[in-house]
């Protein structure tokens, strides 16, 4: 009972939280549960298209292929395809973990990987394209550039910041979590 509790405690402080709601307001507990019902449907949309197109690619692309482009070898190429497949991606960031996971299991470099996630997180085209009509050129260029170049540095620090020992077992983790 208690690794259930350890495992789960997440979904009962929610409810907790949904019963002590019902006390105080009962309206704030029915809007609660309608936007976690809303929540689940979008991601009912969303997540199964995303691990069908996640499963073809693990059989498409071969694991050579991506060491040759994303793997330790990979240099200044590997963090040009992090940037072009982070930055021209569609979807919430939600879906970059499993493809940074798969990425991972194929034998992307790390901090390519990483560099992939900061990208998909914040500098979409989408998204720059939107800044750009909302506020002007000049504030997102600055920002962006600015993201862009501290998530360069960032990810290029992983080497020295972790140990292979370390970056060994957060792949070994990827690993062993696809194996389930």
């Amino acid at each position: 009972m208690k690794n259930i509790l350890m495992k789960n405690k997440t979904f009962f402080v929610a409810v907790i939280a949904l019963v002590v709601m019902a006390i105080i307001d009962v309206s704030l507990t029915y809007n609660a549960l309608g936007n976690t019902l809303n929540q689940l449907v979008s991601m009912i949309i969303i997540v199964p298209p995303i691990f069908i197109l996640m499963g073809l690619m693990d059989v498409w692309v071969p694991k050579e292929t991506v060491i040759n482009l994303m793997g330790e070898q990979s240099k200044f190429k590997g963090m040009v395809l992090a940037f072009f497949l982070g930055a021209f991606s569609a979807g919430p960031t939600v879906i970059a973990f499993p493809i940074a996971h798969l990425m991972l299991n194929k034998g992307a470099k790390y901090s390519n990987v990483l560099f992939f996630l900061f990208v998909w997180s914040s500098l979409k085209i989408p998204i720059i394209f939107y800044q750009v009509t909302a506020i002007g050129l000049y504030l997102p260029l600055i920002i962006n550039v600015t993201m862009l170049c501290v998530f360069i540095i960032a990810s290029l620090l992983t080497k020295i910041v972790f140990k292979n020992k370390d970056i060994s077992l957060y792949k070994e983790k990827a690993h062993n979590m696809s194996q389930k």
